[in-house]
C-alpha cells in the first residue's frame, strides 16, 4: 500500500532560508575578528615588552655638594720680626725671599764678610772633605797682622811663628773665632796682599750677581765691607751648599794644632736646628747673624736661610733669630687637597633607585706657603649605569698658578633597573614625563579636578 503525504516541511526545518544560510558566516567573521584583535594585542603586548626592555636608559646628572666646591684657605705667616735694625728669609731652593723687614740698603756688615772670604778661597783651592788643602806655615809676618789686629781692637785669635794648618783649619779658626788676623792672613797667603784678594773678591760678587755687595778688607771690620739683606741671604744659601764651608759654619767647638780648643763665637749652633753661618759686630754695622736652620715642614727636612742686621745687643740675636725661625717653619702647610679621599664631590640618584656617589682617586696633598686660596672645579659625567670605580668626572685644584687634577670614580656600582620597573615606567624609559599629555595625565591637580 503506498501513502503518499504531501507534507511542506515547516521552515527552517530540513531547509536552509537565506536568513539561516548568513547567520553562521557573520559569527565567524566575529571570531575571526576577535582573534585578530587578540593577535594585534598580543604583538604589541610583545613589541611594548621588546621596547621596554631595550630602550636605551636616561642617563642621569650628577648632583656635586657646594661644600664641595668651597675654596681651601691656608693662614698667613706671622713673622717675629725684630723690633730694630731689619731681617730676611728665605727657603733653601726657593727662589727670592720669603720675607723681610727693614731697609734693602747696603749697610756695613761687619764680620760677615769672612763668610765671603772664605768663599772666595774654597773658589781658588780644591778643598773638599776628604781633602783639607794646602798647608799654610805662619810667621812673624802673620804675628804683626795679629798685633794690628789687637790696636784696632778687633776680634782675633792666637798665632805663633812657625804654626802649621791646613787650608781648612785656618778658614775653621777665621770662622769660629771670628779672627780678623786669620781673614788678613789668609788673604795674603792667597793673593799675595790684601788688596789682591779684595780685587778678586769684588769680582767674585759680580759674577754671582751680588750687585749690592762691595768688600773694602776681608775680615770686615772696615766700615766700607757693605751688603744689603738680599744679597746676604744669598751669600748664605752659597755657604751651606759648599760641603767643606756647611760643616765648618755648623762646628760649636773644636781642637786644633797649637790653638787648642775653640769655639764658635754663635752660641745658637745646634739648637733648634741651626747649623751657622757668621756672627758679626762693628759700631756701625750693629750686632749682626746672617744664619741657617734645619726644619722640618709637612714631615721633611728643610733649610731656611736669613739674616739679622742692626741689633742693639747679642741677647737680641739670641733671642730673635730662634723665633723668627720658628715663625716661618709654621708658615708652611701640607694640605691634603681630598681629605684622604673622604670627601664627595658629587651624587647620583637614578629613578629607578640606584645611587652611587664620586670620590677622587688618588689623595694628593700640597705644601702652600703662608695665606692662600685653593680654588676647587668639579666636572662630571652623565651616567646611567657604572661598575665601582669607573672613572665619572675630575675635579682641579688651583693655587697661584699651580695646578693638580684627580680623577673622580664611582664608590660603588651604579645598577640597571630590572624588567618589572622598565615595564612599569615607560614614561621614564621612553623619555615621556616631559609631554604635555603625560604631564597632564599625572598632574595630580588634574586628578583632583582642580
Amino acid at each position: 500500500m503506498n501513502l503518499a503525504l504531501d507534507v511542506e516541511p515547516e521552515p527552517g526545518v530540513g531547509t536552509t532560508s537565506e536568513g539561516a544560510k548568513k547567520a553562521p558566516r557573520g559569527r565567524r567573521r566575529d571570531a575571526i575578528a576577535a582573534i585578530g584583535s587578540v593577535g594585534v594585542a598580543t604583538l604589541a603586548a610583545i613589541a611594548y615588552v621588546a621596547a621596554s626592555l631595550m630602550h636605551p636608559l636616561p642617563a642621569t646628572a650628577a648632583v656635586v655638594p657646594a661644600d664641595a666646591v668651597a675654596s681651601i684657605e691656608t693662614a698667613p705667616v706671622a713673622p717675629a720680626w725684630p723690633a730694630e735694625g731689619g731681617a730676611a728669609i728665605a727657603l733653601e731652593g726657593q727662589p727670592g725671599l720669603l720675607g723681610s723687614t727693614g731697609s734693602d740698603a747696603s749697610v756695613p756688615i761687619a764680620s760677615i764678610t769672612k763668610t765671603i772670604t772664605a768663599l772666595v778661597l774654597l773658589q781658588k783651592y780644591p778643598v773638599t772633605t776628604s781633602n783639607p788643602g794646602p798647608a799654610i806655615a805662619f810667621d812673624q809676618h802673620d804675628v804683626d797682622i795679629l798685633h794690628q789686629v789687637w790696636s784696632e781692637g778687633g776680634s782675633w785669635a792666637t798665632v805663633e811663628a812657625g804654626e802649621k794648618l791646613n787650608l781648612t783649619q785656618a778658614m775653621t779658626v777665621m770662622m769660629l773665632e771670628s779672627a780678623n788676623n786669620y781673614a788678613r792672613s789668609l788673604a795674603e797667603w792667597s793673593y799675595g796682599s790684601q788688596q789682591k784678594f779684595v780685587d778678586a773678591a769684588n769680582a767674585w760678587l759680580k759674577r754671582n750677581g751680588f750687585t749690592h755687595t762691595h768688600m773694602t778688607d776681608p775680615s770686615g771690620f772696615d766700615p766700607g765691607s757693605v751688603s744689603n739683606m738680599t744679597d746676604l741671604v744669598g751669600i748664605g744659601e752659597l755657604a751651606i751648599a759648599n760641603p767643606v764651608l756647611a760643616k765648618i759654619v755648623s762646628t760649636s767647638s773644636t781642637t786644633l794644632p797649637t790653638l787648642g780648643t775653640i769655639k764658635n763665637t754663635d752660641p745658637l749652633i745646634g739648637h733648634g736646628g741651626i747649623k751657622g753661618v757668621k756672627t758679626g759686630y762693628t759700631e756701625q754695622a750693629g750686632h749682626c747673624l746672617l744664619f741657617a736652620a734645619e726644619v722640618t715642614v709637612n714631615g721633611t727636612s728643610r733649610t731656611l736661610v736669613g739674616v739679622m742686621i742692626g741689633q742693639p745687643s747679642y741677647a737680641a740675636l739670641w733671642s730673635g733669630v730662634p723665633k723668627l725661625i720658628a715663625s716661618y717653619e709654621k708658615a708652611f702647610h701640607r694640605v691634603d687637597l681630598t681629605n684622604a679621599g673622604k670627601t664627595v664631590y658629587a651624587t647620583y640618584s637614578t629613578p629607578w633607585g640606584a645611587s652611587t656617589r664620586l670620590l677622587a682617586a688618588t689623595q694628593p696633598s700640597v705644601e702652600i706657603y703662608s695665606a692662600s686660596s685653593v680654588a676647587v672645579k668639579v666636572t662630571t659625567d652623565k651616567l646611567t649605569t657604572a661598575d665601582a670605580k669607573d672613572v665619572a668626572g675630575t675635579v682641579t685644584f688651583s693655587y697661584g698658578s699651580k695646578k693638580v687634577v684627580a680623577d673622580l670614580v664611582t664608590e660603588r656600582a651604579l645598577a640597571a633597573p630590572d624588567a618589572w620597573w622598565r615595564l612599569t615606567h615607560p614614561q621614564v624609559v621612553f623619555g615621556w614625563q616631559d609631554l604635555p599629555v603625560w604631564r597632564d595625565l599625572f598632574d595630580k591637580r588634574s586628578l583632583l579636578g582642580s
